[in-house]
């Protein structure tokens, strides 16, 4: 259960980097809705990050939300905000993804 916590930690922190991304492309009003969304995604995100660290491995917890949330920011701005898909970004992305994967292997 703390693992499913972690992940939806780690994709809560991707989509507060999405509001901060479309913070920057919005003024006036739409910018503040934005802006509290991005505040409730970090709110929920750092909640469940700070109660799964009480079970699991303060490191590997904070590995893997930060990985899930670094692959997750990649790919919303590829495919949200127009950002590149070169090959030596997506393989770096998919060695990320691998470490994250291999630390759920080895944690207890």
């Amino acid at each position: 259960m703390n693992w499913i916590l972690l992940i939806i930690a780690g994709l809560f922190e991707v989509a507060f980097a999405a509001c901060l991304g479309k913070v920057k492309e919005s003024t006036g009003v739409e910018a503040t809705y934005w802006f509290v969304g991005f505040l409730i995604c970090l709110a929920i995100s750092m909640f469940l990050l700070v109660k799964v660290t009480q079970v699991l491995p303060i490191g590997t917890a904070y590995a893997v939300w930060t990985g899930i949330g670094a692959v997750g920011t990649v790919l919303v701005g590829i495919f949200v905000f127009h950002e590149p898909a070169t090959f030596w970004r997506l393989f770096f992305i998919t060695t990320l993804i691998a470490s994250i994967v291999g630390l759920k292997f080895v944690s207890n």
